[in-house]
Formats: structure tokens, C-alpha cells, sequence
């Protein structure tokens, strides 16, 4: 039998996070209390510093601007691929009229 993989929403991990960066609670005790493990939660003590230093940290965004972000740069480069394809067909349709 195996053991289901659980799934938390960015607002859970997010409280989770601020209880050990603000309170100052430490993770064992955030860990036991909130019954998830030590190694989930310090995953997402690490993403959360990358995320307040500018970077792009591994997985699902913890902070709303980081998620705003990701979704910028996804229709950024959605953007840029559409606009090679139009240069493309754009210097095609060029020679075809010569």
C-alpha cells in the first residue's frame, strides 16, 4: 500500500512559512503542530527567501507577485514565439512575390 502524496494551496504553505520567519517559531515545532514534514516546510522556507530576494524559486510560487510574475514571463515569451513565427511567414510571402 502506498502512501498518498499530499498537496498544499500557496496560502498554507505561506502561513506556514511567515509562522517560523515572523513568530519565530522553529520548523520542528511549526512541523508538529501543523503535521507536515520537516523537509516540505524548510523546501519552502528556502523558496520563499528566493522569492523576496527577486529570484525564481523551484515549484509553485508561495507570494502573489511571484505568481503575477511567472505569469508575465509566460505570456512574454508566449509573445516572442508568436512573433518569430509572423517574421517567418512575413519573409516567406517576400519571396513568394518576387
Amino acid at each position: 500500500m502506498t502512501k498518498q502524496r499530499r498537496k498544499f494551496d500557496a496560502s498554507f504553505k505561506l502561513e506556514v512559512v511567515r509562522m517560523v520567519r515572523e513568530q519565530g517559531l522553529s520548523v520542528t515545532e511549526v512541523c508538529h503542530t501543523m503535521g507536515i514534514g520537516e523537509t516540505a516546510l524548510r523546501r519552502w522556507l528556502t523558496q520563499y527567501d528566493l522569492e523576496l530576494a527577486g529570484g525564481q524559486g523551484s515549484g509553485k510560487p508561495l507570494t502573489p507577485e511571484q505568481l503575477r510574475i511567472r505569469q508575465l514571463e509566460e505570456e512574454n515569451r508566449r509573445l516572442k514565439e508568436d512573433n518569430q513565427i509572423l517574421k517567418k511567414a512575413s519573409a516567406f510571402f517576400a519571396r513568394e512575390l518576387k
